[in-house]
């Protein structure tokens, strides 16, 4: 098998898995995006691999060792951001990544510095 075949698949899974964070609202959905663009490179590393096995003749399989170490990072990374995405939800009631955003700081410079008493004498 050439090496352009896992290639181009990788390269498709991760334009597939770019277009997912940067067009996708849901916070799951861009972990499983993010998930898909850490496939294609695991992808890339198992197949250059084979290929650099084939004609260097190389023993120490790094590349497979690597997709080893890229596959745990994962799976952590994945455990860690569900159990955010669950807090956030819960706290908050929604997972828009826009919303959250909107919500994470006041509008503006002066209303963050006034006491609580005085915000309610300036909206008066």
């Amino acid at each position: 098998m050439h090496l352009a075949y896992p290639a181009v698949l990788s390269a498709l899974l991760f334009c597939t898995g770019l277009y997912g964070v940067l067009a996708r609202r849901n916070a799951i959905l861009v972990l499983m995006s993010v998930e898909l663009m850490l496939n294609a490179v695991n992808l890339n590393l198992v197949a250059f691999d084979v290929w650099l096995s084939r004609t260097a003749r190389d023993t120490l399989h790094s590349g497979q060792a690597l997709t080893l170490f890229t596959i745990a990072i994962a799976a952590a990374e994945i455990g860690i951001g569900l159990a955010i995405v669950l807090a956030v939800h819960r706290g908050r009631g929604t997972a828009d990544i826009d919303k959250l955003r909107d919500a994470a700081e006041p509008h503006g410079p002066d209303e963050a510095a006034l006491p609580q008493d005085e915000k309610a004498e300036a909206t008066a």
